[in-house]
């Protein structure tokens, strides 16, 4: 062994191991952990604060207490209630001032219940029991007790926006009757059945007879100012012959084309019907 490999083994290492080897880290920073909090960490006060139990109100802590160790509603032990409630009452006093003056009231209705149980009751009427002190509160107290189990049943139950959501449709609310618009097989066969009427009433006398299409027109016209509707059939003569049932037809088709005139019918297959297309004066 050379004389530099014995002055190496003289000198030791030194030692990477931390210092505290068994203890457990207190913290991790970046991942490396931290057996000891620094000189100059900040602690803010209102991260040590403890976090006592949240209740709705006076009654909720008090109904608490009382179910927690099973007492009997109906015989409440003052004392020890009385005392669990301050203790408790002063803890929330050292935290949240505000807080606390909701719950002083019950405690001085706790005080009062308490000193009234320990004087001599007066005497009772014939045939009455003596008054509880404690009755009111009872009452109150099985009151508060019905709204909170009927609450938390309420809650069961599905809500809207939170269980499920409302479906919305725009519904047009029009009340104007929608009828079936005739169609031109429906106005052939209607027009075939006028030809059939006008047939049967053909005459044997030949004369010369001069129709204007205009004077129809306004001849079906005047003949539906004064009813709502008329049947197809109807504004027809057959008596009057087959010209003038074809100058009839067309006076109809040109009142339609104007739009003075409107053919409908209540269903499919049913009668045809003409109506004025606007609201006479």
């Amino acid at each position: 062994m050379s004389r530099l490999d014995a002055a190496e083994l003289a000198t030791p290492i030194a030692d990477s191991t931390p210092a505290t080897v068994d203890g457990l880290a207190v913290a991790r920073l970046y991942g490396q952990p931290l057996f000891e909090l620094p000189q100059d960490l900040y602690i803010p006060p209102d991260a040590l604060e403890v976090f006592l139990e949240a209740f709705e109100g006076p009654l909720d802590l008090l109904l608490y207490m009382i179910r927690r160790q099973n007492f009997n509603i109906l015989d409440i032990p003052m004392a020890q209630v009385t005392r669990q409630y301050l203790d408790y009452v002063e803890q929330i006093r050292q935290h949240n001032l505000e807080l606390a003056a909701e719950y002083l009231l019950m405690a001085a209705m706790l005080i009062e219940i308490k000193s009234r149980m320990l004087l001599p009751r007066p005497p009772a009427a014939e045939g009455q029991e003596a008054e509880d002190p404690r009755a009111e509160l009872v009452r109150r107290l099985l009151e508060y007790e019905r709204m909170k189990l009927a609450a938390q049943q309420i809650e069961t139950l599905p809500q809207a926006g939170r269980d499920f959501w409302r479906v919305q449709v725009v519904v047009e609310k029009s009340a104007r009757l929608l009828l079936p618009e005739v169609s031109v097989d429906e106005l052939r066969a209607a027009w075939a059945e006028v030809l059939k009427r006008a047939r049967l009433n053909a005459h044997h006398t030949i004369s010369r007879e001069q129709i204007s299409v205009r004077e129809v027109m306004s001849h079906v016209l005047r003949r539906l100012q004064d009813r709502r509707f008329l049947e197809f059939q109807d504004l027809f003569e057959p008596a009057r012959g087959l010209a003038y049932a074809v100058v009839s037809f067309i006076a109809l088709l040109e009142l339609a084309r104007e739009g003075l005139v409107q053919m409908t019918q209540a269903e499919a297959y049913a009668p045809l019907y003409v109506r004025l297309a606007y609201t006479p004066s």
